[in-house]
């Protein structure tokens, strides 16, 4: 009989929802360890298996001086490695600590904090480590996530997507919430993959599938500035929300910073 290929699922800086969605796929997932020995995956089971490892997803950001070196174990354990969702692919909503001092923080919210072992920084799996491939969204979508278990069970690449949010809202026949209710909306410089989900129910995006591949932020900041009198302060909160940490959102945040700054 085969070798059934390993899996392991690793957790960092996160809130679990990535890994919730492997579980959320239910049936396909009783298929799925059927054709893969689920060899470490805390969330689900208790039950280890010594790498190494074939497939390995990790979820959330590197935050800690522990997780650089864990993060190292892992990509040294695993044949192939997976980020999955926004903080393990951007640094995740955590990463807003990279425009302050984490310092000042810590002391408002922790009685001993010279107690605390944390990086000034929450930052992607890939700084560190070489990553094969990225999903994401908070949380990807799971249909994405099984597409990639299957894509490596049969050994081909997952096609990525590049196109914006605005084409999905096309698909479902939406009506635009930014053109014609004037709701501010990531929309058009947001990677497709969610579905559309928010504007679908009359909200704007929010962009937490990160920057479309060449987003026009500085455009769409016009249009919130001119057109919804959008202040400069909204401007950087809109950039700096799931994907705060992403060089595109980051750079046009920051733009906003320095204008409402100076």
């Amino acid at each position: 009989m085969a070798r059934r290929p390993k899996l392991a699922v690793w957790k960092f800086t996160s809130c679990d929802g990535c890994q919730l969605c492997l579980l959320d796929l239910e049936e396909e997932l009783l298929t799925l360890a059927e054709k893969l020995q689920i060899a470490y995956f805390m969330e689900a089971s208790r039950a280890v298996a010594r790498g190494p490892y074939d497939l390995s997803l990790v979820e959330g950001s590197v935050s800690t001086p522990e997780h650089l070196q864990q993060i190292q174990r892992v990509r040294r354990a695993s044949r192939f490695l997976v980020a999955i969702g926004t903080c393990a692919a951007s640094g995740g909503i955590q990463a807003l600590r990279n425009f302050a001092a984490v310092e000042d923080y810590a002391a408002q919210v922790y009685d001993r904090p010279e107690l605390l072992k944390v990086l000034a920084e929450s930052t992607p799996v890939s700084q560190h480590v070489p990553v094969d491939l990225e999903l994401h969204g908070c949380p990807p979508n799971k249909h994405q996530v099984l597409d990639a278990v299957v894509a490596f069970l049969h050994g081909r690449r997952l096609p990525q997507e590049s196109a914006s949010v605005c084409l999905e809202c096309k698909r479902r026949g939406n009506i635009c919430v930014l053109t014609a209710h004037g709701v501010p909306c990531l929309g058009p410089v947001t990677r497709a993959g969610c579905g559309a989900l928010c504007p679908t129910y009359h909200r704007g995006c929010y962009g937490c599938f990160g920057p479309k591949e060449t987003p026009n932020t500085s455009s769409l900041s016009r249009w919130f500035s001119q057109r919804l009198g959008q202040s400069e302060a909204d401007l950087v909160r809109a950039f700096r929300q799931f994907y705060a940490n992403a060089k595109a959102f980051k750079k046009e945040s920051e733009a906003h910073e320095y204008i409402k700054g100076g």
